[in-house]
């Protein structure tokens, strides 16, 4: 990436206080593959689990597209924790993917970037 400022530059005095979690430096086994589908499936199974004394309204439902995206209801055991996270790391990664916000993965600086602007949109007491 050339030398000029870009969007993601308005992270940096934000990085210093969020975590950072190293790449692998080493291959990763099979059996780390498999515990992460067994999470996947626990997360699909939580986005339909329902709270108990959440009552359904016959009304709109204003994150009617998010829930949509992320294969969840309203009312349900992960709406309440992980849903700003996973939503904020989509929403990064599409903007990166479709070239709106410019960001070069062969630069640690500029994934370090893109990690440290997820966690801020993600986090539950910013932006939203």
């Amino acid at each position: 990436m050339g030398g000029g400022f870009t969007v993601l530059h308005l992270v940096r005095p934000f990085l210093s206080f969020l975590p950072e979690v190293q790449s692998a430096d080493r291959k990763i086994p099979l059996r780390e593959v498999i515990y992460t589908v067994i999470s996947l499936f626990i997360f699909l199974a939580c986005s339909q689990l329902p709270l108990y004394g959440i009552h359904s309204t016959t009304g709109a439902d204003p994150f009617y597209w998010m829930h949509v995206i992320l294969a969840s209801n309203h009312g349900t055991v992960m709406e309440l924790g992980i849903t700003p996270i996973v939503t904020s790391g989509l929403v990064m990664q599409l903007l990166a993917g479709s070239k709106i916000i410019e960001v070069d993965n062969s630069v640690r600086k500029d994934r370090a970037l893109l990690n440290g602007a997820q966690k801020l949109l993600g986090h539950p007491d910013c932006c939203w």
